[in-house]
């Protein structure tokens, strides 16, 4: 499945011809970075619905570091998904003690702050005008693609050394009973910092190339719920504490929105958000937990 996939993602610009097609396919796979992100985290159980905090720090620091610095743009994303990694892991150690809900709701409300403080903040971050950049590798998609493809590689290698190590017993451990895995020798406030770091770096990257490829941002879209919405849906709608799942997650969701957008021009949300209330009914474990389940009915 994944030698396919690589093929598939490896040679797409190529196939599908457009420029149109292949922007299609680069949001696609920006989601997709998100989405797994997110599940690094969930996999502790913590369930974030602030993850635009982190990306907007990201695209911030990338774009600032590449305004006052002179950084160039590539190191620039990697600063921003560095220090959307340094955040979290300060924002963790205050807040990972609690549980369930209430980190839920403090998430949120770190992401909203941060809008706040973005919007209040005129002379660094431009304020409700927000700041433009020059388009990363000047403007060449093509490239562009491939530096998002090769991010998601970098994602998908970290989400399987966490699936195949010891970590994915800690992380386990935790999601399913914190105190047991106290007892057991598991020191949950470290894993679930780690999780945090680590979603938050890719989630910062993500943020950092979203600035320079849209050339653009503004605190109402890079801290918008929207983007923290999009990361806790794609996952569950694919299967979540799987490999696989966010990365369907993303790429139907992404094209089914994309579908409604162009052939209902007015309403199209709300279809997209039936679908959603339908497949969370009828498939509480995502694309691959049905795929799972016919698999075994036919044993």
């Amino acid at each position: 499945m994944w030698g396919a996939f690589g093929i598939t993602a490896l040679v797409y610009p190529w196939i599908v011809g457009s420029s149109y097609a292949v922007h299609m396919g680069i949001v696609i796979l920006m989601y997709a970075i998100l989405s797994m992100g997110f599940d690094i985290l969930a996999r502790t159980g913590q369930v974030s619905v602030g993850q635009a905090a982190l990306f907007g720090l990201g695209a911030y620091c990338a774009v600032l570091t590449f305004e006052k610095f002179g950084i160039d743009p590539v190191l620039a994303i990697f600063l921003g998904g560095l220090f959307a990694g340094v955040v979290a892991a300060g924002f963790g150690f205050a807040t990972l003690r609690i549980r369930g809900i209430y980190f839920s709701i403090a998430t949120i409300c770190f992401a909203e702050s941060l809008q706040v403080l973005a919007l209040m903040a005129r002379g660094l971050t431009g304020g409700a005008i927000g700041v433009s950049v020059p388009p990363i590798f000047d403007g060449n998609i093509t490239a562009s693609y491939y530096f998002i493809l090769a991010l998601l590689g970098g994602t998908i290698l970290v989400s399987l050394i966490i699936d195949k190590s010891k970590l994915n017993f800690a992380f386990t451990a935790i999601r399913e009973n914190e105190k047991v895995a106290s007892v057991m020798g598991i020191n949950p406030t470290k894993y679930k910092v780690l999780s945090f770091v680590l979603s938050a770096f890719f989630t910062g990257c993500v943020g950092g190339f979203y600035a320079f490829y849209i050339t653009y941002i503004i605190p109402y879209e890079v801290f918008g719920i929207g983007i923290s919405v999009a990361c806790l849906v794609m996952p569950v709608f694919g299967g979540l504490y799987t490999i696989e799942g966010p990365l369907l997650g993303a790429v139907v969701l992404k094209t089914v929105e994309e579908f409604l957008r162009t052939t209902i021009p007015y309403g199209h949300m709300i279809v997209y958000g039936v679908i959603l209330v339908v497949s969370v009914l009828y498939m509480p474990a995502g694309i691959v937990g049905l795929v799972k389940k016919r698999f075994l009915e036919r044993e």
